[in-house]
């Protein structure tokens, strides 16, 4: 197959690293439009992310890459960068990302690790001149839901009054957002990002990150895209975050209901989100394999929704969405 920016992400890798023979293959894909190519020369390596400028500006991965390795948090070194052409060549960290090892076995030791480097992350790292998770990002995201996965995956159309109860579910979701102190937010640090390394986890695809809610990368952590825990075991986890994170002097609620339920309608804004955002990678990018996973967003919304009445609502909208939804299309 004829691919011209891994022929070119080739050569300039091989001028970086001043290789001439080396092994050169795909390393991993995500659900944007970068690719990470793995250079393997004997023992050793070394990965190139082709970002296409226009669509993924490596700016942003740079600034964060900094910031987080002066906190003391194991995220790849950047050992040679080409802005201009969108390719970044870093740090090796190996095949081994969280989600395809964590068991029940070793999950709650992995788990204190990734609170560690978390907790590190919301104390240590810079946030001055960070995008802030404002109204209008949280509003933008929440409108995928309709967009795609609504109109595209569902194939229903909602009435004016749904509209306007969408609209309430909205309202609720993000003044419950709003209402919460800020630190640096990740905004993807759920297994997937994190990968085995020591020291454990290293951590990668943070180019997103914002100032926003404190709940939201605890809830991203385990409440996760990829992996689904036991009800008990989540709420057990997310309030040894909320106890370790107060000792690390971080704004979290004194009451563990107010935390169970800040959590809960965090989650349930990023919940919404992901189900447009796979809806979106399926129908435009071509990439159905991401909302295979819908039924655990389903799950994760009815889970929320019946312990809190403000959501009440949204149970009313999917049940009557569900209903009347098509099969999907290809």
């Amino acid at each position: 197959m004829n691919d011209p920016r891994m022929e070119q992400a080739r050569e300039w890798a091989g001028r970086m690293l001043a290789w001439t023979e080396f092994d050169f293959e795909p390393a991993s894909a995500d659900a944007s439009f970068r690719r990470y190519f793995r250079a393997r020369r004997g023992r050793d390596t070394a990965i190139v992310m082709d970002a296409p400028p226009e669509l993924e500006p490596l700016a942003p991965f740079i600034d964060i890459q900094s910031r987080l390795a002066q906190a003391g948090l194991h995220v790849p070194r950047i050992l040679a960068e080409d802005r201009q052409n969108g390719f970044l060549l870093i740090d090796d960290l190996g095949t081994r990302p969280w989600h395809t090892v964590l068991d029940p076995d070793n999950a709650p030791g992995l788990f204190d690790e990734a609170v560690a480097a978390l907790i590190r992350m919301q104390t240590r790292t810079k946030t001055e001149g960070l995008p802030g998770y404002d109204a209008g990002l949280l509003l933008s995201e929440l409108a995928l839901f309709p967009d795609w996965f609504l109109a595209r995956h569902w194939r229903v159309e909602p009435t004016e009054s749904e509209l306007d109860d969408w609209e309430l579910v909205c309202m609720t979701l993000i003044r419950w957002a709003l209402d919460q102190p800020r630190v640096f937010c990740h905004r993807d640090f759920m297994p997937r990002n994190l990968m085995m390394a020591d020291p454990n986890p290293a951590i990668i695809d943070f180019q997103d990150a914002v100032i926003g809610p404190i709940s939201y990368d605890p809830v991203c952590l385990f409440r996760d895209a990829f992996l689904s825990w036991d009800t008990n075991f989540v709420d057990d986890r997310l309030e040894r975050y909320r106890t370790r994170a107060a000792t690390a002097g971080l704004p979290v609620p004194d009451d563990p209901r107010l935390w169970r339920r800040t959590c809960d309608l965090m989650g349930t804004q990023r919940h919404l989100k992901v189900l447009g955002v796979f809806a979106r990678i399926r129908y435009r990018d071509g990439k159905p394999r991401y909302l295979e996973d819908e039924p655990r967003f389903i799950s994760y919304l009815g889970q929320a929704i019946a312990r809190n009445p403000e959501l009440q609502p949204l149970d009313a909208l999917l049940k009557s969405w569900r209903a009347r939804a098509a099969p999907p299309s290809c």
